[in-house]
């Protein structure tokens, strides 16, 4: 058990004397965030709840390739923005710009609450004057005075 021990510390011991430092990821740190800063704006067409810099898909680590060659080139994120757009759409921008085919992305979710809360309200209307109290006819008014002076409660 001691040998097996020794043996283990050993090769702990070694891998760390041969250990290095990890070189860079990327080349250049500054293109990167550039790239990952535009991938953020730009919508998975694979996933489509993610950003291109969230995905794990092809497309996504491919159109993350596009942007990087692009950037290299001297393309401005605008231009690759646009770029990205001509090709696939608003659909691809995660955050779609005001237009009159976008009207209901942005705010269908809050005509859908607002009809929600109208039927909400009109639901409540309704039963709050369905359980409005009635006034009795006399017979009934009659009929509980005489049950509430009894002294068991019934007849």
């Amino acid at each position: 058990m001691h040998k097996l021990l020794a043996l283990l510390f050993g090769l702990i011991v070694a891998g760390s004397v041969l250990a290095k430092e990890a070189p860079p990821a990327v080349p250049d740190p500054a293109l990167e965030k550039r790239v990952m800063a535009l991938a953020e704006e730009l919508r998975c067409l694979v996933c489509q709840n993610q950003t291109i810099a969230d995905s794990r898909a092809e497309l996504a680590i491919d159109l993350k390739n596009q942007i990087r060659e692009k950037l290299k080139a001297g393309m401005s994120e605008e231009q690759i923005t646009q770029f990205m757009v001509a090709r696939y759409g608003n659909f691809v921008l995660y955050k779609p710009p005001v237009k009159a085919t976008t009207v209901p992305l942005w705010f269908g979710p809050f005509a859908l609450l607002f009809v929600a809360l109208a039927g909400l309200f009109y639901y409540l209307l309704r039963r709050w004057r369905a359980a409005a109290p009635q006034s009795l006819s006399e017979a009934e008014q009659a009929r509980v005075q005489t049950l509430l002076d009894s002294p068991d409660g019934h007849r």
